[in-house]
């Protein structure tokens, strides 16, 4: 197995199926928030199961966590090597020329994403496991409003016009990271032969359409508060 992570092909293929498996979840996270525009009750009755599923949390969220890390750590990895391996047939060739402006800056679309999910973290997932695992508050109501917490505590995130800033800018390098990353991970796995073209006219859907998706629910709730 070590060998297999040493390998440039073992390293490509485990970012690849890091993706898969993060583009997965921010798919099943889109399909939730989304609900927070059109019902507060279903998205608060969807909050409250992930929330409280003890497979969701106890089995997949790790498993996210480490999906998330390991994504990142290996990117850049992956880069840093690139770079050196490229640094010398860059002196005689226009590396623009055989890239695209997105796959020469998937490191600096990591960063800020890297950066939007700590900020996530800090809005969410910290508050989250405080009420849950220190607290040890499971009911997911709160004082002063009825029903579930969840959708009041999501529309009060999106009320400060800096914070629904950064997460617009967040969104927008995310969708330039997906943009290059779709069809990478499935040429990583050796998947577009024949339908190379298919994969990027699917991977430039997915990327507009879910990161624009995400602006448009923190537009929605800002402009509604």
């Amino acid at each position: 197995m070590s060998g297999f992570f040493k390998s440039s092909i073992g390293r490509k293929v485990a970012m690849a199926l890091s993706a898969f498996f993060l583009m997965f979840f921010l798919l099943q996270h889109f399909a939730i928030n989304i609900l927070s525009v059109f019902s507060p009750e279903l998205f608060n009755e969807a909050s409250h199961f992930m929330g409280t599923n003890p497979l969701v949390q106890f089995a997949l969220q790790p498993v996210l966590i480490f999906g998330v890390v390991f994504h990142f750590v290996m990117g850049f990895i992956l880069e840093i090597r690139n770079r050196n391996a490229r640094q010398i047939s860059y002196v005689k060739n226009n590396g623009a020329a055989n890239s695209s402006w997105f796959s020469r800056n998937m490191i600096w679309s990591g960063v800020v994403i890297l950066a939007f999910i700590v900020l996530h973290f800090i809005d969410f997932w910290f508050p989250e496991i405080n009420t849950k695992f220190i607290k040890g508050d499971w009911s997911g109501t709160m004082a002063g409003v009825d029903g579930y917490r969840y959708y009041e505590e999501l529309t009060h995130k999106f009320v400060n016009p800096i914070r629904v800033g950064a997460y617009v800018l967040a969104f927008v390098f995310l969708a330039m990271h997906l943009m290059h990353g779709f069809t990478s991970a499935f040429q990583s796995m050796g998947s577009t032969a024949g339908r190379k073209k298919t994969l990027q006219n699917i991977g430039k859907a997915y990327a507009i359409i879910i990161p624009l998706g995400f602006i448009f629910i923190a537009l929605f709730h800002y402009l509604n508060h």
